[in-house]
This record gives structure tokens, sequence and C-alpha cells, in this order.
């Protein structure tokens, strides 16, 4: 389930990353594969990534009535209170 973190919550940390390069999209896209605990991982690229990224795996998937919260603002399924920013052990907060 997705959280909305509270706005002190969401002041502890900087949630989202800057893409500077294609590599940083496939990164952060196979970093959220294996959070998913998907045993197949594709990437297809083209023009090194600038024209086209595809990352494909066999991880769990989000659950449709979360897929709207999943495109706010400092919404994550892995930390509702500051305590558990110690407690993250996946690669990504999604």
């Amino acid at each position: 389930m997705i959280n909305i973190l509270s706005k002190q919550v969401a002041e502890l940390i900087s949630a989202g990353e800057v893409v500077e390069r294609p590599v940083s999209v496939i990164k952060e896209l196979v970093e959220n594969s294996i959070d998913a605990n998907a045993k197949r991982i594709t990437v297809e690229i083209k023009n090194g990534g600038k024209s086209y990224i595809r990352i494909s795996d066999d991880g769990s998937g989000i659950s449709h009535e979360d897929v709207p919260k999943a495109f706010i603002r400092f919404a994550t399924s892995k930390i509702s209170t500051k305590e558990d920013l110690d407690r993250i052990i996946t690669l990504g907060f999604r």
C-alpha cells in the first residue's frame, strides 16, 4: 500500500533523484525491479538510451488502487514515520 508522507517526514528526506543521464534512469528502474522481487529483468535501449528505454520484469506489481497515489509527491510504500527511515532495507522508496 502506498502512503502519502506527512510534511514533517517528507522534509527529513530528499525523495527522488536528479536524472542526469539515461543510465541513471536505467539504474533506478532496475532497482525498482529488484525491490519488486523480480527474478528476470530485461533492459532494452536504443541510441544509448536517449530515444528508448524499456525495463521489463516478472516482479510483483503495484495494486490498481495504488496507481494514482504513486504519482503524488512524497508517496511511498516503504515509510510512514521518521523512525521508518532507519529501517529501510530496499534499494528504493517505492
